[in-house]
Parts: C-alpha cells; sequence; structure tokens
C-alpha cells in the first residue's frame, strides 16, 4: 500500500494524530509496563505489552507487517533454545518497535548505558533484557562488549543493526564489526534479515506515519565457526541480508 493508495490513512488529517499518540503513548506504555511488572514479573510484562503498542500503531496505519522466512528457521532458535545475534538492515525509526512485534520470540537490544536511568522507558526497557553499554571510553565500552557475549551466551537472543545507524538513500552502509565479534566471543549463530517499507512510511527527516506495506525477511542463520575471517564472515552476512531485500521486494512477498 503506498500513501496514494492509502486513502483516508493516507491524509495529514489521519496521519498526523496517529504519530502524536504514537510518541505520546510510548512513555504511557512504559509505565504500563512497569505497573504490569509486578503481576507479570518484569520480562513478560514488557513482552506482552510492548508487542501489542508496535501492532496497534501498524493497525492504525492500515495493515501489520509481513513476515517471511521465519517458519523455515531452526525449531531450537523458533522455541528460545538456542540464542542468536539476528542482524538487520536499518532503514527508519520504526524498525526497532516494528522487530519488537515481528520477532515472535523476545529479542533484546544494545543500548547505551545513559537510556537506562530514563523514566520509564529506560526502566520498562531493563526489564525486557536489554542490555546496556558503557561507551564514555574505549576501555569500558571493550568491557561492554565483553559482558553482552556473556548475557548472549547464557540465553539472550539480541537485534543488532551492523549499519550501527540509519541509511539515508536506501542502500546498505558499511558494516561495523562490534556485533560480529560478539557473535564470535559467544558462540552463537547469526540470523540475517531485512526490512523493507520503514523508509517510505517513515522517510529520514519525516514528521508523521505515512501508510504502507512493511516486510520483515528472515534467512538462514551463519554460523561463525564455518569462516576463516571475521571479514568473510562480514561479506556473507551482508549478501545475505541484500538478497533478502531483494526477495522482500518482489510483488507478493
Amino acid at each position: 500500500m503506498t500513501p496514494a493508495a492509502g486513502g483516508w490513512r493516507g491524509q495529514w488529517f489521519w496521519t498526523l494524530p496517529v504519530t502524536a499518540w504514537g510518541l505520546l503513548s510510548l512513555p504511557l506504555t512504559a509505565v504500563a509496563i512497569l505497573l504490569a511488572a509486578p503481576f507479570l514479573g518484569g520480562r513478560r510484562a514488557f513482552w506482552t505489552i510492548a508487542p501489542l503498542w508496535a501492532r496497534l500503531i501498524f493497525r492504525l496505519c492500515g495493515e501489520g507487517p509481513v513476515v517471511l522466512g521465519w517458519d523455515a528457521l531452526p525449531e531450537e532458535i523458533r522455541s528460545e533454545r538456542e540464542s542468536v545475534i539476528f542482524m538487520s538492515n536499518h532503514e527508519s525509526n520504526l524498525d526497532p518497535p516494528v522487530l519488537i512485534s515481528a520477532i515472535p520470540i523476545p529479542a533484546v537490544y544494545l543500548s547505551k548505558k545513559e537510556l537506562m536511568w530514563m523514566f520509564p522507558v529506560g526502566w520498562a526497557a531493563k526489564m525486557a533484557g536489554t542490555i546496556f553499554i558503557d561507551r564514555s571510553n574505549r576501555e569500558r565500552a571493550i568491557t561492554s562488549l565483553h559482558q553482552a557475549a556473556k548475557e548472549i551466551r547464557d540465553g539472550k537472543s539480541v537485534v543488532i543493526f551492523p549499519e550501527g545507524t540509519r541509511t539515508r538513500t536506501g542502500e546498505l552502509l558499511q558494516f561495523k564489526k562490534g556485533g560480529f565479534v560478539m557473535a564470535e566471543e559467544a558462540g552463537v549463530k547469526i540470523v540475517p534479515l531485512a526490512t523493507v517499507g520503514g523508509r517510505s512510511m517513515l522517510p529520514p527527516g519525516a514528521v508523521h506515519i505515512r501508510p504502507g506495506r512493511y516486510v520483515v525477511a528472515f534467512g538462514a542463520p551463519v554460523d561463525p565457526k564455518g569462516f576463516a575471517t571475521r571479514e568473510a564472515l562480514i561479506a556473507e552476512v551482508r549478501r545475505r541480508i541484500t538478497d533478502l531485500k531483494e526477495l522482500a521486494l518482489q510483488p507478493g512477498a
């Protein structure tokens, strides 16, 4: 669905209030998670409420994200018996909330340590299991990455955007090495995935969400142990994400 084909949902009198509601409801959703935590437990409260918030925003825009390839992943991953690192391209600010709802298992993000103290969103993120990274200096950043690798090895699945920032053109940026170092140290597989549609729904600099079709495509896991060099591993994951983007762009995907 394009903005032109979005009907009344594509008009400013709908898209602006939906965007405003999404922004205002974010802290309210975080408060709801904190209030539910004593009854459900922090992790369960987050992963029950936060995906509902993300899905509702998309329903107000017309349709939810289309998910491809999840059922083809090994059962150990789909049942949370094997932790992995999901690596995705990054085209829009919509990507993080969309992936919270589109990945069927809890998969946390890496975040700057400062977010942890931001009430109420940071507190809710902590309950989700977010891994906080101290980037105040190189030594602390390295220590934080070692700790993150341990948490992944101990059972947490995480989502990483290896480009490090959003692309402005839609083309993949250069991949940073941090996520690949963690995968090697944690001894876990990388699941490449591609998102298509976020850039048209919320382009760089846009102030409101437009109706559109958002596709999330999962690829086969990549085992870092099968590569002689880190550069070869990075190149393979990049190639697979590129192929998944092409798949997601196909009509009827």
